[in-house]
C-alpha cells in the first residue's frame, strides 16, 4: 500500500457559523460505467458496461455529517417535517444515517433555499463517475480493500486483500485520511449513499449524459425503489466496490436503517430559479 499527497479543488459552504459543508470540483469527463462479467463479486444488474459523458458539479467530500444535518433540520420546511437526530451511532462528525430517501430530497431542498445555490442527491452515473476518479479497478484505490483504507466488514478477503477487523458501528468522516483523486473521502463503506434514480435491473436504455433515470419531476411524488451507493460498515467488500449499486426489493425510498446516508451535489455557480 503506497500513499501518495495530491492536490483537487474545492470549496465550503457556510450552513450556519462552525458548521461547514466542503464540496470538491469534479471536472466534466467521460467514463466506463458499470463492472465487467470478470470483476469479482460483480452482477448482472451493473451491466451493459457503457460509456456516459458526464457534465461538472460539485460534491460533498464526505457523507452528511450528523452535525451538518442538525443545521440543516433546523431550517424552515419545505414539504416535510425532519427528525432533528435519528442516527443510532451518535457523534457530530460520523455521517448522519437513519435518513430516508425522502429526508435527503428535504435536506437538499431546505439546504438550497438557504443559500440560493441548487442541492440535490447525485445521480448513479455522477456518484459512479465521482467514485472512480479516473480508476477502471473495483475500488479508486486499487484492486483490493483494507480495513486500513476503508470502513466495511473486513472480516471477508476481498481479491489478493487481508483479512481486518469488523468495527460494527460507522466511523467519523474522513477517518482513514484515504481520498480519491478527485478529493473525495469515504467513498468506500461507512455508510450507503442514496441516489436520485429510480431503480432499473440494468443498464438497458440507461442515458448516456449523466442525468438521473427517474420517472418523476417532482421527487416528493416519487415512488418504488432508489438506488444506494458505495456500501456500508455492515457489508461485504465486494458491496463497496465503485460499480455495486443495492437492488434488495426491502430498500424503498421511506426505508430507514443504521448504515443508510448521503451525500449532497451542487452545480455551484447556478441560482435557483
Amino acid at each position: 500500500m503506497n500513499r501518495r499527497r495530491k492536490q483537487a479543488t474545492g470549496i465550503v459552504e457556510v450552513i450556519k457559523p462552525g458548521i461547514e459543508l466542503e464540496l470538491m470540483e469534479i471536472p466534466a469527463g467521460t467514463f466506463t460505467m458499470g463492472a465487467p462479467e470478470t470483476e469479482e463479486g460483480s452482477y448482472n444488474s451493473e451491466r451493459p458496461q457503457h460509456q456516459v459523458e458526464v457534465q461538472s458539479f460539485f460534491m460533498g467530500k464526505y457523507p452528511v455529517t450528523q452535525a451538518q444535518w442538525k443545521a440543516v433540520a433546523a431550517l424552515p420546511k419545505v414539504n416535510r417535517d425532519l427528525e432533528t437526530d435519528p442516527s443510532r451511532f451518535k457523534g457530530d462528525n460520523r455521517p448522519v444515517e437513519r435518513v430516508s430517501w425522502y429526508d435527503a430530497v428535504e435536506f437538499c431542498a431546505r439546504l438550497s433555499n438557504h443559500t440560493g445555490r441548487e442541492y440535490r442527491l447525485p445521480s448513479e452515473a455522477e456518484w459512479e463517475y465521482a467514485c472512480r476518479a479516473g480508476t477502471t479497478t473495483p475500488f479508486h484505490f486499487g484492486k483490493t480493500i483494507t480495513s486500513e483504507l476503508a470502513n466495511y466488514d473486513a472480516e471477508v478477503i476481498y481479491g489478493d486483500g487481508s483479512k481486518g477487523k469488523n468495527l460494527g458501528e460507522t466511523t467519523p468522516v474522513g477517518k482513514f485520511q484515504v481520498a480519491n483523486a478527485f478529493g473525495l473521502c469515504d467513498m468506500h463503506g461507512n455508510v450507503w449513499e442514496w441516489c436520485t434514480d429510480d431503480w432499473y435491473n440494468n443498464y438497458e436504455g440507461a442515458p448516456a449524459d449523466g442525468s438521473a433515470r427517474i420517472s418523476k419531476s417532482n421527487l416528493y411524488q416519487a415512488k418504488g425503489r432508489a438506488l444506494l451507493r458505495g456500501g456500508s460498515w455492515f457489508c461485504y467488500p465486494e458491496d463497496c466496490r465503485c460499480a455495486s449499486r443495492i437492488y434488495n426489493d426491502g430498500k424503498l425510498r421511506d426505508y430507514i436503517t443504521y448504515d443508510f446516508g448521503f451525500r449532497v451535489v451542487c452545480a455551484f455557480g447556478r441560482a435557483l430559479k
